[in-house]
């Protein structure tokens, strides 16, 4: 836990320092804004004595903010949803990104930018995945839910960190993928996995130009019942540089350590031209 919020308080100085917000009074009802983006990538190659392969990839991605606000109560909701695809010449045609993730933040005004709070999360993926031809991954497997109730520090919808000291995880994932044996953290056999820990979840968006705008996810997670010194650690840093209206450099890397899925970091990142549609 003290890691945890030894984080916590890192990444909330470093926003604080980074760009001081002006209070803003929230409107009461329903605030909606999100983009949908389309980035496209291709090489060709024709008598190249340097090398190279043809190729053509594109990322299809979907960023949603639905909140609402009455008297003393605030529900923030985000949809993130990206998918991205890549043929190289004489090679099948391969999955670069497949992300599908719902928060829901729900607040009860306490004191100041204080909120008694409850939360939920949950992540999975669209397509399946294969190694060595064999089926690791599918829809709804794995998929993962977080839920809990905790205590609110928000600002503005920019800028907020929620502590869940007592967070109910349930992995779930398809029987046939632990067969031979344990598959993301559920046992051999199995089909779920219950975990009970401590999440902090924090969320920064900022302008550091006009027209460029650099938001920050934060999801750290400790498990009371195994290893609580091992800490989940899932962050994402998104970069829209619009060029106009309707087109914009996008950037986004992801971090990931969980090491019931991979004793390691799973790193992601995704960048190019496309068409950026806000609305």
């Amino acid at each position: 836990m003290k890691k945890l919020l030894a984080i916590a308080v890192l990444f909330g100085a470093l926003t604080v320092n980074a760009q001081e917000e002006k209070k803003e009074e929230p409107k009461e009802g329903w605030k909606k804004s999100g983009n949908i983006s389309f980035l496209f990538n291709q090489s060709a190659f024709n008598n190249w004595l340097a090398g190279g392969t043809n190729n053509i990839s594109g990322t299809l991605g979907l960023n949603y903010d639905f909140n609402y606000v009455k008297g003393d109560w605030a529900w923030d909701n985000k949809i993130i949803a990206s998918y991205g695809l890549t043929k190289l010449r004489g090679q099948d045609l391969q999955k670069t990104d497949d992300r599908l993730e719902l928060n829901s933040l729900v607040g009860k005004k306490a004191s100041g930018y204080w909120y008694y709070s409850a939360f939920l999360n949950f992540k999975t993926q669209m397509s399946s995945t294969y190694a060595n031809g064999n089926q690791t991954s599918h829809f709804f497997s794995p998929a993962y839910f977080q839920f809990g109730p905790g205590m609110l520090w928000k600002k503005s919808d920019n800028l907020k960190v929620n502590l869940a000291p007592a967070t109910s995880k349930l992995i779930v994932v398809h029987s046939h993928l632990t067969d031979l044996g344990p598959a993301f953290g559920v046992a051999q056999g199995e089909s779920t996995r219950y975990e009970l820990g401590a999440a902090v979840n924090a969320y920064y968006k900022f302008d550091i130009m006009e027209n460029v705008s650099v938001e920050n996810i934060l999801n750290l997670y400790s498990n009371y019942l195994e290893d609580f010194q091992n800490v989940d650690l899932d962050y994402t840093v998104n970069v829209v540089m619009k060029v106009n209206k309707y087109l914009s450099a996008n950037l986004s890397m992801q971090t990931i350590y969980d090491d019931n899925a991979f004793r390691g970091f799973q790193t992601r990142e995704v960048f190019g031209l496309g068409i950026n549609y806000g609305f």
